[in-house]
């Protein structure tokens, strides 16, 4: 067994997790706003109390966490976070010493791929890209069940690009918060959806007041959800022709419009440097849970 935590900006959810996949326990408690010390001491009284649920002895099983960012292979210390108070703290080393055990630590992002590829949608492939549309837009690599990370902890950040091919009416793109304009992620979060379907229809709708729309058929929000398929197929093609995943697994918010699944594969043929794509482009089959067992499963040899 191992324990999974997924470290998130408003809560933070634990689970314990057997070598079958199967969750002995799960927990969750609110993240101290802008407390790093409060934020590691309720990480570690949150795996004290999965333990106890689990009934396992205390100290005993290794502990994963995602995290906001990534960890910094030059300082060890993370980075990229939008918990800010997580910048430049040596999370792990905290974390190992509250704990007194092994503490591994990944991206979020990571973890909802490793998740995935390990048990999820795209068990037993070999090389899977798992990306999160939702307020943002992270990804990661798995490639033959391990995950794919580079010497600048940068992997799958695949938002931060410039979005391919772009039409006139999408130059230069709307500013992102890394500095740049016109990213993957602001034309294909679920953010960037709700401000594109605004923009056109001169409204202020929330992305849950546009995704009733599009269950309604409105035309409006349906030309909105053309355009984000045509976005997302040139995105993803980029990945496609770069890396070749045999299996591309969407999560976050825009994952469950059923539409793209279909859409997107028959859009990105002409964008891909090959004679046919056999990629799959599929949902993620965890859900909001994918985050919290790619965690745990960051020790994937077997523990009891």
């Amino acid at each position: 067994m191992r324990i999974g935590v997924d470290l998130g900006g408003t809560k933070i959810e634990g689970i314990v997790m057997d070598n079958a996949g199967e969750v002995r326990a799960r927990h969750r408690c609110p993240t101290p706003q802008g407390d790093y010390a409060g934020t590691v001491q309720a990480i570690a009284a949150l795996v004290n109390t999965i333990e106890q649920q689990a009934g396992v002895a205390e100290r005993q099983l290794p502990v994963g966490v995602g995290t906001p960012g990534a960890v910094s292979p030059y300082t060890g210390r993370l980075k990229g976070s939008n918990s800010v108070c997580l910048i430049n703290q040596p999370l792990r080393e905290d974390l190992e010493r509250m704990l007194a055990r092994p503490v591994r630590l990944a991206n979020d992002a990571d973890c909802f791929a490793l998740s995935e590829a390990s048990d999820g949608a795209a068990a037993g492939a070999p090389v899977v890209f798992g990306v999160i549309v939702g307020t943002g837009c992270g990804g990661g690599f798995v490639v033959n069940g391990q995950l794919l990370q580079g010497g600048n902890s940068i992997t799958g950040e695949w938002g931060h690009n410039p979005l391919p091919g772009p039409l006139d009416d999408e130059r230069p793109g709307i500013d992102c918060y890394c500095g740049k304009a016109g990213c993957i992620e602001t034309f294909i979060s679920g953010t960037g959806f709700a401000r594109d379907y605004n923009a056109a229809a001169a409204t202020q709708l929330s992305g849950k007041q546009v995704a009733e729309r599009l269950h309604a058929q409105e035309p409006q929000a349906i030309a909105a959800i053309e355009r984000y398929e045509n976005r997302m197929a040139r995105a993803l093609a980029s990945i496609i022709n770069i890396v070749d995943p045999h299996v591309i697994v969407l999560g976050g918010g825009m994952s469950n419009v059923a539409r793209l699944y279909e859409n997107v594969p028959k859009i990105w043929g002409p964008y891909v440097f090959s004679d046919r794509v056999d990629t799959k482009l599929v949902k993620a089959k965890y859900g909001d849970s994918s985050g919290v067992r790619g965690a745990a499963w960051l020790w994937p040899a077997p523990h009891s």
